[in-house]
């Protein structure tokens, strides 16, 4: 059989296997943007035409795709995660997604980068406008690109390019990983891990349903033969089912989740994996601040349960030193201190003064064993104090939680940043393990 036109054929691949193998290939590329080698800077085609997402020739993806990954490298998967935890309910997620990856990268007026961000998202991976819908595409992609490009040169309007890419492609695939994740769990999120939900998610129901790509040359790959032109078409869902179902996976990227072929793979595989991760754990967590510190607590105990092979030398981490009983101080001055906070606050009175010594003491008692006694001890007062700020924060609207009495943070933001405290100073000291033990024997 003859086919004049190789692109107006397409195969579909539906195996994990055959998937990766397309996907890793560097002959296969994302279907380009169309043409736009007339279009100005500062326009829709021209962001299309720019952006690392739509580029097939491996030398220009490379060296855009390196100007994407500068831009990732100041955004920390812990901050993004703190501040989508804290944000207020009732907004747009995708808004909330781009309105915090903007503040996090400095970038001036992040709700105006937000609105702009999401009139460009209407035709960014279609191009299928209205001539208005057009119109506000391209006076938005102008202004994100006055708020992004230090100079006028080919080089920092390349580089400015992928920052506003990152920003569209982050809108709508983290806000639908959210929905979804909501869609899966009707009533509320069960205890847990978030991670394990958002990765059942990403292989069962993924934001991105589907990948495509474009042959660059003749080339074979698994089972295909495939032409110059044709477009290959990766089932995302069926290669997840693939993998649950027990599909060889033994050619994986060392670290790499089977559940993450929704980030794709190889040379065009999404860099954002672990910030789009971040945000959308944040923003489930949002939902329920109160299960934000009680899980927090869990999980301090979880480690501080291996406490007792600690073999008495501190723990530098960052400028400061960390034991266990210092790691437990820690977390109970940061629940006791936010929480007198918030009660006055509450009660229309200044919080009491930071008189702290905090981290940057060793006091002689940091330095004791930790002892089984010990142990038993910090499970009786945290478990307690999450449990009253648990009651507490329960017992707020969400008004009172987003829009919250007095100065200082929102009570929402106030629990997410007392969850990713103790996380802090729980993982300073970290998991003691088997090893560890056998050590003190």
């Amino acid at each position: 059989m003859t086919i004049s036109d190789p692109s107006a054929r397409s195969s579909r691949v539906p195996g994990y296997l055959d998937g990766r193998a397309v996907l890793d290939q560097p002959l296969l590329v994302p279907e380009p943007a169309a043409d736009a080698a007339e279009a100005p800077a500062g326009s829709l085609a021209w962001l299309r035409a720019t952006v690392a997402r739509f580029t097939g020739d491996a030398q220009a993806h490379a060296r855009r795709r390196a100007h994407a990954m500068v831009q990732l490298a100041r955004l920390d998967p812990r901050e993004l995660r703190w501040a989508a935890a804290g944000s207020a309910v009732g907004a747009d997620d995708r808004h909330t997604v781009v309105r915090i990856l903007a503040d996090q990268l400095g970038l001036p007026d992040p709700e105006a980068v937000a609105d702009a961000v999401l009139t460009v998202s209407a035709g960014y991976f279609c191009g299928d406008l209205t001539p208005a819908q057009v119109k506000a595409a391209d006076e938005a992609v102008a202004s994100l690109l006055t708020r992004t490009a230090r100079k006028d040169s080919a080089e920092d309007l390349e580089a400015a390019a992928q920052g506003i890419g990152l920003l569209v492609q982050a809108c709508d695939a983290t806000a639908r990983l959210v929905e979804h994740a909501r869609r899966a769990t009707p009533d509320g999120l069960p205890p847990g891990d978030t991670d394990a939900l958002l990765a059942e998610v990403l292989r069962q129901d993924p934001p991105v349903t589907a990948l495509r790509r474009r042959a660059l040359a003749d080339v074979r790959v698994g089972g295909l033969d495939l032409r110059a032109g044709e477009v290959v078409v990766i089932d995302v869902i069926a290669a997840g089912s693939d993998v649950s179902a027990g599909g060889d996976q033994s050619d994986s990227d060392p670290g790499t989740d089977p559940a993450t072929l929704a980030f794709g793979s190889g040379p065009h595989r999404c860099p954002g994996q672990a910030q789009a991760l971040a945000l959308a754990t944040g923003l489930l967590e949002r939902d329920n601040p109160a299960r934000q510190v009680t899980e927090a607590v869990a999980r301090v105990l979880d480690l501080a349960a291996t406490w007792t092979a600690w073999d008495g030398r501190p723990l530098a981490v960052d400028d400061r030193v960390y034991t266990p009983h210092k790691a437990i101080r820690r977390v109970a001055d940061h629940l006791v201190d936010h929480l007198a906070e918030l009660e006055a606050r509450l009660a229309g009175r200044e919080p009491q003064p930071d008189h702290w010594h905090a981290s940057a003491t060793t006091t002689p008692a940091d330095l004791a064993p930790f002892t089984p006694e010990d142990l038993d001890e910090a499970r009786s007062r945290l478990v307690r104090l999450g449990r009253v700020w648990a009651d507490r924060l329960g017992a707020l609207s969400d008004a009172q939680l987003d829009r919250s009495p007095g100065a200082g943070w929102s009570f929402r933001l106030l629990a997410a940043h007392v969850a990713g405290s103790l996380d802090y100073y729980a993982g300073a000291v970290g998991r003691l393990g088997a090893a560890d033990l056998e050590e003190q024997v």
